[in-house]
């Protein structure tokens, strides 16, 4: 793994490219727009802000999480546009803005969501601590683990049955689903301190200058990320088999990860 330091300013999201790149960041002080070749709302059952955004593998469905406590499945097909879709464990009939999945019992803001591989299974992480998955292949039976940790902010589904959500603990864990009501913990996914030290000693002393004006580093977190991990990226391999995936926190760092299948 390696840690990558741009700063002091927080970085809420960021983004790479097909090859990996390159890489764009968002900051908290500054905004981010993206413009696309076509502008369409959906507009349908969303009452508050979305939060979270993913595709589907076949670039149709379009999974949105929400401040109403809400996670929601779309259709973005464009009829006039794109090639008619087959049938998907979601539904069948895929016309634009059709609402394919609408949970209601998140328990908190939605914050991150990310489907599976295979697109027929779907994980999103709220603001009560927990991760839920819900499995399309399965009558969209829903399956939720609520946890003793901080709220997460970001899921990434690594391959097939494993998945990684990261937040306000400033560290990334290991969760597993094979079916529903087998969403279990697996593992926490950092290194100890003193192996982590040497690599952020410079970071962190010139971080307790600016902020503390001391050198003392009394108030460092035995994690790599200093403060709340904010997303969770894919950087080498497919969503299949992710080898290496990326996260960016609240204390201006970004850590490239290994995932050991």
């Amino acid at each position: 793994m390696s840690l990558h330091s741009f700063g002091l300013e927080p970085l809420s999201c960021h983004a790479w490219n097909k090859d990996r790149t390159r890489k764009s960041n968002s900051y908290q002080t500054q905004s981010f727009i993206l413009l696309r070749w076509l502008s369409k709302h959906i507009k349908k059952a969303i009452r508050s802000t979305v939060l979270s955004l993913d595709w589907h593998p076949n670039n149709i469905l379009l999974a949105a999480g929400s401040a109403d406590l809400h996670c929601r499945v779309f259709s973005a097909y464009i009829k006039d546009i794109e090639d008619k879709p087959g049938p998907t464990a979601w539904g069948a009939k895929m016309p634009f803005g059709e609402c394919l999945l609408e949970h209601k019992e998140c328990g908190g803001w939605v914050h991150s969501v990310s489907f599976s591989p295979s697109g027929d299974q779907l994980a999103w992480v709220a603001h009560n601590s927990s991760i839920t998955v819900a499995d399309a292949a399965q009558g969209k039976e829903v399956t939720q683990l609520t946890t003793d940790l901080l709220p997460f902010l970001g899921v990434l589904f690594v391959n097939a049955t494993e998945i990684v959500a990261a937040g306000h603990n400033c560290c990334p864990y290991q969760f597993s689903y094979k079916a529903p009501n087998t969403l279990e913990f697996v593992k926490k996914l950092d290194i100890p301190k003193q192996t982590s030290k040497g690599s952020l000693s410079a970071m962190q002393h010139f971080r307790n200058l600016d902020k503390k004006a001391t050198e003392e580093d009394d108030n460092e977190l035995q994690t790599l990320h200093q403060n709340s991990i904010m997303q969770l990226c894919v950087v080498s391999g497919e969503r299949a088999k992710v080898e290496k995936y990326s996260s960016v926190g609240l204390d201006g760092a970004l850590v490239i990860w290994d995932f050991k299948h």
